[in-house]
């Protein structure tokens, strides 16, 4: 069973890898806002953006690999349609980090605290 899991553990991250580097753009980040407002044709995308064709469709293609936007023909035109749940599968993945780094920075500023405590200690001792 053990095996299983790390298998689907494996492929999660590796997801979330492809993921990570198709978000790590600004132009497919800028998509992804566009598309988060509805469907669009390629054309719509490409607009915005100073870019040839050529390269809105390798950020395109780039976002279909990592799953988050799919890309379906609607007669002479490609529309392209964002995948929320792979944006959620990422927010999960970060949520769960959360309480890890709460905890951290709880941490940091109680020793933070102490130092600016002992620091002033030292400083009524010096006579500043």
């Amino acid at each position: 069973m053990t095996f299983n899991v790390k298998i689907h553990n494996y492929t999660v991250v590796d997801r979330l890898g492809t993921t990570f580097a198709a978000l790590s753009d600004p132009t497919r980040r800028a998509m992804i806002e566009r598309l988060s407002h509805g469907p669009a044709s390629v054309h719509g995308l490409t607009e915005p953006f100073a870019l040839s064709q050529q390269m809105i469709s390798k950020h395109i293609a780039c976002l279909v690999r990592a799953r988050i936007v799919i890309k379906t023909k609607r007669g002479r035109e490609s529309i392209c349609t964002l995948r929320p749940e792979t944006i959620k599968t990422v927010s999960d993945w970060a949520i769960s980090y959360r309480q890890f780094w709460e905890e951290s920075f709880d941490k940091l500023e109680a020793v933070v605290k102490e130092m600016k405590k002992v620091e002033g200690r030292d400083d009524t001792k010096h006579g500043k």
